[in-house]
């Protein structure tokens, strides 16, 4: 009997490509949590079994084989040569050539992201199917989405943004070929949709907005835990997580915190996570002569300890599509500020329950120092966050929709 009713539910098929250290991942784990397994039956294909997120995986979810293929494109090419996956592997380098060709002929000031784009779309053909299943619903967390489309059956398909398409540098026909693919297209804030249906009018119907789940029993359990890296003593402690990347500005950190420091206030700024901007993060620091103020940390499996031990914390991203950070550190009840990128209206409730300063970083180093001197007014911060629910769990009833509409 009870086999009989479970193939009779519904049936979700979950598409992401690892679960390192990150906002998106983190978000996944959220959805996977919220999702009513009495209701659904769902698959979960990760391109790689991967990263410091995979016992968090919710049990309830039926984890599909890892495929080869899939897995090749996140190792050096030259590894390929050694499994003999010599087909990826010139889909790979066709990929890369092409958005070399593309980006040296679209020069600008936007992190272009057709390298990542390309790969995918040039290795498509020698994707095997993903499962041979026929789904009610295939989900496409993260981009690019064009292995969900082309790899997996289903009655419907939905892809998700996680990001402001206005701050990128792209390949408009390609990405609008792979997007137009899709019965549904979910941003995950307002502003975030908004902007994608600016930019792709065409199929601005498909879009709607779907926020990020939180995992707030895992964040609020880790939270408790001990950490012993950040050990400000007088000091007041400023945090930072996210890639060491272009969109999370960590770059400019360094020169931010010396203008605090410079106005009499004793800060050291942590920064986790990891990336290609590392080097460059150091450089800075020493620039700005920041060596004992700003302090990385690396890749932490657990963040949440730190987050309930700082006094603020910082996201001074160039460009979100809603960060998943700063809803955790409020969800723990913490004072947030965030720069005012594209989609800062829809992070947040200026001066209610975090605080938007300028992206410059006169602007923005004046803006922390002047909530630093005010500590009642970072109280009422923390007391406005205490009072609101950041999980977001009723999300799920829009993908359930999705399903059964």
């Amino acid at each position: 009997m009870d086999d009989e009713s479970n193939t009779m539910k519904p049936t979700i098929l979950i598409f992401s490509q690892a679960m390192e250290l990150g906002g998106v991942e983190r978000s996944l784990l959220g959805l996977l949590d919220a999702i009513d397994y009495d209701r659904y039956n769902v698959d979960l294909f990760l391109m790689r079994h991967s990263g410091e997120l995979m016992p968090y995986v919710n049990e309830k979810a039926n984890l599909l084989p890892e495929i080869p293929e899939y897995a090749s494109l996140a190792v050096p090419m030259i590894s390929l040569v050694r499994h003999g996956q010599l087909r990826v592997l010139c889909g790979r380098i066709r990929g890369r050539l092409a958005a070399k060709h593309f980006d040296k002929s679209n020069l600008g000031e936007k992190s272009s992201i057709t390298a990542l784009t390309y790969s995918h779309k040039y290795t498509l053909r020698f994707m095997p199917q993903i499962s041979d299943k026929i789904y009610d619903l295939a989900i496409s967390f993260l981009t690019p989405h064009y292995f969900m489309r082309e790899r997996a059956k289903a009655k419907k398909y939905a892809a998700w943004i996680h990001t402001d398409y206005a701050a990128l540098s792209f390949d408009r026909a390609a990405e609008l070929s792979m997007w137009s693919k899709y019965d549904s297209i979910c941003g995950v804030s307002d502003q975030t949709s908004k902007s994608f249906q600016t930019i792709f009018p065409e199929i601005a119907e498909k879009v709607q907005t779907i926020e990020n789940i939180l995992p707030s029993k895992l964040i609020v359990k880790q939270s408790c835990l001990k950490q012993d890296d950040m050990r400000s003593g007088n000091s007041i402690s400023l945090l930072s997580i996210g890639r060491f990347c272009e969109a999370k500005n960590f770059d400019n950190i360094p020169d931010i915190c010396r203008r605090i420091v410079k106005s009499g206030l004793n800060v050291k700024w942590y920064l986790i996570g990891y990336g290609g901007d590392e080097e460059r993060i150091r450089q800075k620091i020493a620039e700005n002569g920041m060596q004992e103020r700003v302090i990385l940390l690396g890749k932490k499996d657990n963040p949440y300890p730190y987050m309930r031990a700082c006094d603020l914390y910082v996201q001074p991203s160039r460009y979100e599509g809603k960060a998943v950070t700063v809803r955790e550190a409020q969800l723990l009840g913490k004072p947030v500020v965030i720069t005012k990128y594209a989609t800062s209206s829809s992070q947040l409730e200026d001066n209610i329950d975090g605080i938007v300063v300028p992206m410059d970083n006169a602007g923005c180093a004046k803006g922390i120092v002047d909530l630093l001197r005010e500590p009642e007014r970072m109280k009422k911060l923390s007391e406005h966050c205490a009072k609101r629910d950041y999980t977001n769990n009723a999300e799920i009833e829009k993908i359930y929709a999705l399903v059964e509409d």
